[in-house]
């Protein structure tokens, strides 16, 4: 691949094998972070567990005391009370089986997160094929098959993420964005990684947190102590 020149200048600034403080590490990810866009700033997580084995699976939620910094487009399937809290809490979208109908006829997917009651989980399972591949399935595990429709709006729209490893071991994750500043992404970086080791399975050996590495969006990474 070739890069452009504000990539190649960029590279220049950070020392390979080194890993850095999360402060100073923070500090050369903005000043290499030179598109003309409020660039997203990513977490790349390794681990050292074994993805194929279900006693090793790390996922769970977490709430960003910074949010992310991204807009979310929130869907809540649900009925009666259920659906007026939704309303009422901030969703963007909130419907019962018209809205299941639409995703099955139409393909359609206009949203981030899709939050649901366990009653309606029936009705989802009609489309699970279509959520399943984008990431969009509600899961008690991720917090978005609930009763309490409106907390788990409210805390999406504060800066709620998924963590969640995939096939490779690594969690991806975005953390926040360029006009954030040094301590808002430090203070998010903090609160995701005690998540992530708080959420070390039983069955993990040998060495839990093999690296940690942080990006702009068009930027170069930065490997971080941890």
């Amino acid at each position: 691949m070739k890069h452009g020149k504000n990539y190649r200048e960029s590279v220049k600034l950070i020392e390979a094998q080194k890993a850095y403080e999360p402060s100073e590490a923070f500090k050369l990810i903005l000043d290499t972070a030179k598109a003309k866009f409020d660039e997203s700033i990513e977490l790349h997580i390794r681990l050292g567990v074994d993805p194929k084995q279900a006693d090793q699976q790390v996922r769970g939620v977490v709430v960003l005391p910074n949010g992310t910094g991204k807009k979310v487009r929130i869907l809540v399937i649900a009925k009666g009370d259920k659906a007026e809290e939704a309303r009422n809490a901030g969703a963007d979208t909130v419907g019962a089986e018209e809205i299941v109908a639409k995703i099955a006829g139409e393909n359609w997917v206009d949203f981030d997160v899709c939050i649901t009651t366990p009653d309606m989980m029936g009705q989802i399972g009609r489309v699970a094929k279509i959520l399943g591949p984008k990431g969009l399935m509600p899961n008690p595990k991720s917090g978005t098959v609930t009763m309490d429709v409106a907390k788990a709006v409210k805390d999406t729209k504060a800066g709620k993420v998924e963590y969640r490893l995939d096939k490779t071991a690594i969690i991806h994750c975005s953390i926040g964005k360029k006009s954030f500043g040094v301590e808002k992404l430090v203070e998010n970086f903090n609160t995701l990684m005690e998540a992530v080791v708080k959420a070390k399975p039983a069955a993990a050996k040998g060495i839990y947190l093999r690296s940690v590495v942080s990006a702009a969006t068009m930027g170069p990474g930065v490997k971080l102590k941890v």
